[in-house]
């Protein structure tokens, strides 16, 4: 019985030294603090940079009735090159809409590359998230599309036409009901004019 002591009572020293280990070395290096102190507040943030060049262009999200879209100006960074803003308008449009708009674009999407040829056709490639994450329907799919073609075709008129790649390849549609297997056309039948608030 004395060894069986003797097991048992070494099985809970042991046990007490490594909660022991645990508590005032181990969790303290998991957490980043040093035994004994207090783990010093997170730097403050840097402050924003300053404001670049910005220029105003007319952007589209869900308008009130949920059937259109609202044509809503407003600023967009600057690019140097006509690539770059169209880059930017992208950007812009599909970021989050401040109230009490909505953006048609679901949350997550990247634009990963943008590509214009000479003849003004528009090649913008998304993340997977923009089908992936999309709700359905031929409503909500026709505003999430024509969101971003107008977007380009309105802001930039050297642009005559948009085509929608996901992850680099062409898609057949977004959720069913838009062709995306062609460039598509500047179509304003789905906005209606809203003055910005």
């Amino acid at each position: 019985m004395t060894i069986r002591r003797a097991l048992v009572v070494a099985g809970f020293t042991a046990i007490a030294v490594g909660l022991g280990w645990l508590l005032f070395v181990g969790l303290p290096r998991w957490y980043g603090a040093k035994p004994g102190r207090a783990v010093a507040s997170a730097p403050a943030p840097a402050a924003p940079a300053p404001p670049g060049r910005k220029i105003k262009a007319r952007l589209f999200y869900v308008a009130d009735d949920g059937t259109r879209l609202a044509g809503v100006e407003r600023d967009v960074a600057y690019g140097e090159s006509s690539i770059e803003q169209a880059k930017a308008i992208v950007e812009a449009q599909i970021g989050a809409a401040s109230e009490p708009f909505v953006s048609p674009v679901p949350a997550g999407t990247k634009l990963r590359a943008l590509f214009v040829t000479p003849q003004g056709e528009a090649y913008v490639d998304f993340s997977g998230e923009l089908r992936s994450s999309h709700p359905g329907g031929s409503l909500t799919e026709m505003l999430t599309i024509y969101s971003i073609v107008d977007a380009l075709t309105v802001n930039l008129p050297a642009i005559t036409t948009v085509q929608v790649l996901i992850d680099g390849k062409e898609v057949d549609t977004l959720a069913g009901h838009v062709d995306l297997r062609r460039p598509l056309i500047k179509n304003l039948t789905w906005v209606e004019q809203t003055e910005s608030p």
